[in-house]
């Protein structure tokens, strides 16, 4: 009797891994009511967000870039909703929330649908795949209440507030109607500033404030130029506009690892106003590799890189934070580009200059950022009006100490990422008060969100305008 061979029994085929869900709303909102808390405690979105798990830190940032550019009214609306003032954590959650429900809902909610984020699509320049049916947007915080010890006893409190906000939603708006800090979502003593040094404009310094800035790319001309990259670009599906001499303004942000040889160097995100450095000091002669040329407060370094990029310069890179200087180390080996960095206050000449004068000096100096809040919107919120005066003083220290440094016939260009004059223009003019050998050439000036500078040259916006920002270059006189 033969034998049957017995069929070999095939493996079943691999099980297919569970979908990943996306992380709930609920715990979106937790986390983003504590970077809210954090960021009135007095500390930077910078330091904070690293803290909040991975998969959650896309939407929470998202979140918490809202909510901050909502704050001021959604403050004021929690006052009018309690008796009394709930702790830090309660407020947190409440003010998270409401800011939420200040976006339209998704046409569906109407339906009775359950709430989901709408398309991803600008709605009047609000941030997308925030808009969430009213009821799920209460729902969820009431579990972000529950899940976090420091808001779980208030879970009921959180429920109520919320709810009476969407029965009372047209009386409470009406309510802040005339509250400037509720308008504007800037603290006061920061309306009355803006207001003051621009009179004709500060509506739109501060409508600019509320919603992001584009991205902007600077191409590394020493690897291509920008129509070739502006190709590439296209290749990928990825939309643009030139703008500037070096930049391009992408149509939709996008995460770096998208963009055409990033990791070469091809490119630097960087925005426009932040691109003008470079022209504003270099423009105008023909620079060597022996021309000694002083970044004062260089980190991160882009602006090191574009000096690097525009010219071969003999170039010194300061900044008196060594974590910050490896910044620059890594920025400057991704774009191929060398310089010497040193870690040293630029303010004390004493401890790092070797007495060989400088052709030019960069000096982006320390300074209130109030002109990048579109980009950092915690900055509003974590500036104090004292604070303007104590950078002014340090800013007057820097050009006081920097300007012995630079050769007769050397230029400095004097810059900040800020729209407020006392940083700007009227620190300009001490300067030329102080220092008969200095010529003010016709710079940039105050260059504001949205808006474009007060010289001619400066008055074609880049799409998408550009951040706070001022210059003003001095030619040293005696060559």
């Amino acid at each position: 009797m033969t034998a049957t061979a017995r069929p070999t029994p095939t493996a079943p085929p691999p099980a297919k891994p569970a979908p990943r869900l996306a992380p709930s709303l609920a715990a979106q909102l937790r986390h983003t009511a504590h970077c809210v808390r954090a960021v009135e405690q007095g500390r930077s979105l910078s330091d904070v967000m690293p803290e909040v798990p991975g998969d959650l830190r896309p939407g929470v940032q998202a979140l918490t870039f809202h909510v901050l550019r909502e704050l001021g009214a959604a403050r004021a609306l929690v006052a009018r909703l309690v008796q009394r003032k709930p702790d830090a954590a309660v407020s947190a959650l409440l003010c998270s929330a409401i800011a939420l429900l200040l976006l339209p809902a998704p046409a569906d909610a109407a339906k009775g649908e359950e709430g989901v984020p709408a398309p991803a699509t600008e709605t009047k320049g609000r941030p997308a795949g925030l808009h969430y049916a009213p009821h799920t947007v209460v729902n969820q915080a009431v579990d972000a209440a529950r899940q976090d010890r420091s808001t779980q006893r208030q879970a009921a409190f959180v429920n109520a507030c919320l709810r009476r906000f969407l029965r009372e939603r047209d009386g409470l708006l009406s309510s802040i109607a005339g509250d400037p800090v509720a308008r504007w979502n800037h603290p006061a003593w920061w309306v009355e500033r803006v207001q003051r040094d621009h009179p004709e404009h500060w509506r739109a310094v501060l409508g600019a404030n509320h919603t992001p800035g584009p991205m902007a790319l600077r191409v590394n001309r020493r690897h291509t130029d920008r129509s070739a990259y502006q190709q590439a670009l296209l290749a990928q599906g990825l939309q643009s506009e030139p703008a500037g001499a070096d930049g391009l303004v992408l149509a939709e942000p996008q995460p770096v690892e998208r963009l055409p040889g990033f990791a070469q160097g091809h490119c630097s995100v960087q925005d426009t106003a932040a691109q003008l450095a470079a022209g504003l000091l270099l423009d105008g002669r023909e620079w060597t590799a022996g021309d000694r040329v002083l970044d004062a407060c260089a980190a991160p370094g882009g602006k090191t890189a574009h000096l690097l990029e525009r010219a071969e310069l003999d170039l010194l890179a300061l900044d008196v934070d060594p974590r910050r200087c490896e910044r620059i180390h890594q920025n400057l080996q991704r774009l191929g580009l060398r310089a010497e960095v040193r870690a040293a206050d630029a303010a004390r000449p004493a401890d790092w200059w070797d007495g060989r004068p400088f052709d030019a000096i960069l000096l982006d100096a320390p300074c209130t950022a109030s002109g990048i809040v579109r980009r950092h919107p915690d900055v509003r919120w974590l500036r104090r009006a004292s604070d303007v005066d104590q950078l002014v003083r340090i800013q007057r220290q820097l050009l006081e100490a920097l300007w012995p440094l630079l050769k007769p016939g050397g230029r400095l260009l004097y810059c900040t990422c800020s729209v407020f004059r006392a940083e700007g223009s009227e620190q300009v003019q001490a300067f030329l008060a102080r220092h008969t050998d200095a010529r003010e050439i016709p710079s940039a000036g105050h260059l504001l969100p949205g808006l474009a500078g007060v010289h001619d040259e400066f008055n074609d916006n880049p799409p998408g305008g550009y951040d706070g920002f001022f210059y003003a270059r001095f030619d040293k006189m005696g060559a």
